[in-house]
């Protein structure tokens, strides 16, 4: 009786393992790993055929049960050597595990012998003598051994290995556990189970993805045996058209059984519009692209080792280089992928137009923009393609609407237009140069460039920000700057003007006559000593000269400036001999702008009194007054932060700031202690120089 659902098992196992195999064969590699495995398939593949035929014809086949028996061993036999080769590492380690296993071979591929002349003898002579089936008995103990191989080469696979190989020993290790069940319930009941044995091929082509997978993920699993593309893009389009025409006939088959009396016609039209569809669909070349590029993808290894192009690309853009280029490194790492002799390159400026900012081996002098909606610029932006121009040429329609700007016709070498997108959004194009060699431009190029364009895009996205940054830091120092001689110049006029409208009451005055003219003398001194500061300006920054300064001189020198205001203040002095190394200038303009502010601060009948002193290392400046104070919240948030002041249009606010800084150069801080309506205490802590340092500092000056 035939066994058609035995047949369609088999046959499935047929068609999966065939699948399996032209995988393989189209990875283009070459290890006895990868022959080994596709020897056990191809013997698999006709073990399934013979298996197959036998369930197909069903009894008349009983002939054939010992070449089926023999076909059996040696696919048994086949799959066994594939294992005991992915085995090798422990034939060739050292100790008792290699001599277990290299004693294991020879008794292995015995049995195999012994078990096949076996099964031929029982065919022709044994069977009369000895009612028992012996073949049953020979393919529980061959089954019985693969899962002993499959154990042995998962349990010596290196942990970090087993996720590749273990899909492998789950496939081949059902195969021989099914092989086992099978026949170890046929040696219990005399005989095989029909449903056991149709459902065998079913279950063999269910666990070819599994083997697939460990395929995929080692490569000396695939034979160095070359597959030519158009030959498979050809036996692809054959098998494609052949399913098709199985389909057509099917749907024929439910015409002609259920149309009624217009079936013969019906049938005719039907299959006369599946004959014209299918024409329609060979000489479609949309069609034969797609297939062309599912083939490529899909059975093919990749033309480029990603990982050494990416790497290249990088290094490419991160070249260091003393002439700067940086955009033009962008252009060469773009080229070098697709061996382009030049480009030039489009960014957006900052009114939405694309104008070429430079270029690299393609000197183009270009002063047309492409505006945002130009044809060109909406094209790249909607479709993301890098246009090829040669292609655009022959086949205009593939493009739409693309019209291409004029200029396009001065470049003789263009080749390609790449987008530069980031975030979906077109940031520039680069136009390339043909490459030296004819080179014909395939989707896997345009992947890898479209890849490698948006890489290139964030990094020149990052050069452009950085630019500005650095120009706006330039122009923050340059008002920073600004900002301290505005401040340093309004004490110097509101000294000159202090003086200015005391004169009109004591200009006959001698003294005061003397004091304003040692007042105007010091505001020239100050303002020519700014300006000689200003002279070795570098990069908006004053390069103040730091030497020995002598804290008594100083205060002193600060107090007799201040003394003109009210209320006087007044300075004590713990020690003399107190010195720090700083800018003589700026240091007493930082302090007289702290003695100004407790003046401001503090009524006339109040006081502010200076203090210096030495505490440990540490030179040590106090201000206090008794005047209006400050909260909490107003020394944390407000104190210290430029360009924040309380005095309306008649401060800048960066006076205290300026201090804070000025002292941290030192190595110093500023404390402050402040209670409101009681008082403020300014604490000006710095390193104090040492004698020798100060010997040494004055030597130097000397010299």
């Amino acid at each position: 009786m035939q066994n058609t659902l035995g047949a369609i098992s088999y046959l499935s196992a047929v068609v999966s393992f065939t699948v399996l195999i032209v995988f393989l064969l189209t990875r283009w590699r070459g290890h006895l790993q990868g022959i080994s495995l596709v020897l056990a398939l191809s013997t698999t593949i006709i073990w399934a055929l013979l298996a197959a035929y036998i369930g197909y014809i069903g009894k008349a086949g009983q002939f054939l049960y010992p070449l089926y028996n023999m076909v059996e061993i040696f696919r048994d036999m086949a799959w066994f050597a594939f294992l005991l080769k992915l085995l090798e590492p422990v034939l060739h380690a050292e100790g008792e595990k290699r001599l277990k296993v290299r004693f294991a071979v020879p008794l292995l591929y015995s049995a195999s012998l012994f078990f096949i002349i076996l099964s031929f003898a029982h065919a022709y002579f044994l069977s009369a003598i000895i009612k028992f089936d012996l073949n049953i008995l020979s393919h529980i103990t061959l089954s019985i051994i693969g899962l002993i191989l499959i154990e042995q080469l998962f349990r010596n696979t290196r942990t970090e290995e087993r996720w590749p190989i273990k899909f492998l020993c789950f496939g081949i290790g059902s195969i021989f556990a099914y092989d086992f069940f099978i026949y170890s319930n046929a040696l219990l009941v005399k005989s095989i189970d029909t449903d056991l044995w149709s459902a065998r091929g079913f279950i063999n082509a269910l666990v070819v993805p599994l083997i697939a997978i460990s395929a995929a993920k080692n490569s000396k699993w695939s034979p160095n045996v070359f597959v030519s593309r158009r030959i498979m893009l050809h036996t692809t389009a054959i098998l494609g058209a052949g399913l098709y025409l199985m389909i057509m006939a099917l749907g024929g088959f439910y015409i002609r059984e259920f149309s009624g009396t217009w079936g013969g016609v019906a049938q005719i039209i039907f299959f006369f519009g599946a004959i014209v569809l299918l024409l329609l669909l060979m000489f479609s070349g949309s069609i034969r692209a797609w297939l062309k590029v599912f083939l490529n993808k899909h059975f093919y290894n990749y033309k480029y080792d990603y990982r050494d192009e990416w790497m290249r690309f990088t290094k490419t853009l991160a070249k260091a280089s003393p002439e700067g280029h940086f955009r033009e490194r962008a252009i060469k790492a773009i080229a070098e992928i697709i061996d382009s002799t030049g480009g030039v390159l489009w960014l957006k400026d900052d009114f939405g137009n694309f104008s070429m900012v430079t270029h690299w081996n393609m000197p183009l002098k270009i002063e047309e923009v492409e505006a945002p909606d130009s044809s060109l610029v909406r094209f790249l932006e909607k479709s993301q393609w890098i246009i090829d121009l040669d292609e655009y040429c022959n086949d205009q329609e593939f493009y739409e609407d693309l019209q291409l700007p004029a200029w396009l016709s001065e470049c003789e070498d263009a080749w390609l237009i790449v987008p530069l997108m980031q975030l979906d959004r077109l940031k520039g194009f680069i136009l390339l140069a043909r490459p030296r060699l004819a080179k014909t431009f395939n989707w896997e190029d345009s992947d890898l460039l479209k890849a490698a364009s948006r890489q290139a895009a964030s990094y020149l996205i990052l050069l452009d920000t950085t630019e500005k940054l650095v120009d706006a830091s330039q122009f923050e120092a340059f008002n920073r700057l600004s900002a301290y001689i505005v401040h340093d110049i309004k004490n110097v006029v509101a000294q000159l003007d202090l003086v200015v409208n005391n004169a009109k009451k004591h200009i006959d005055n001698p003294e005061f006559m003397k004091d304003a003219i040692y007042t105007v003398q010091n505001s020239v001194g100050r303002m020519n000593r700014l300006l000689g500061h200003l002279r070795k300006e570098d990069n908006f920054s004053i390069q103040p000269t730091a030497k020995a300064v002598d804290l008594v001189n100083v205060v002193s020198e600060v107090v007799d400036n201040a003394s003109v205001n009210d209320p006087k203040p007044t300075v004590e002095f713990e020690k003399h001999g107190i010195n720090v190394i700083a800018d003589r200038d700026r240091f007493a303009a930082i302090i007289g702008h702290l003695v100004q502010n407790a003046q401001e601060a503090t009524e006339n009948d109040g006081w502010v009194k200076l203090r210096v002193m030495q505490k440990n290392n540490n030179a040590i400046i106090e201000i206090e007054d008794n005047g209006c104070g400050m909260d909490e919240d107003f020394i944390k948030d407000r104190l210290f932060k430029p360009f924040d002041t309380t005095k309306g249009n008649a401060g800048m606010g960066i006076g205290v700031y300026e201090s804070k800084v000025f002292i941290a150069s030192l190595g110093g801080e500023i404390r402050v202690k402040s209670e409101l309506g009681k008082g403020t205490l300014f604490q000006l802590i710095m390193p104090m120089l040492n004698r020798t340092a100060m010997g040494n500092n004055i030597a130097g000056a000397s010299n």
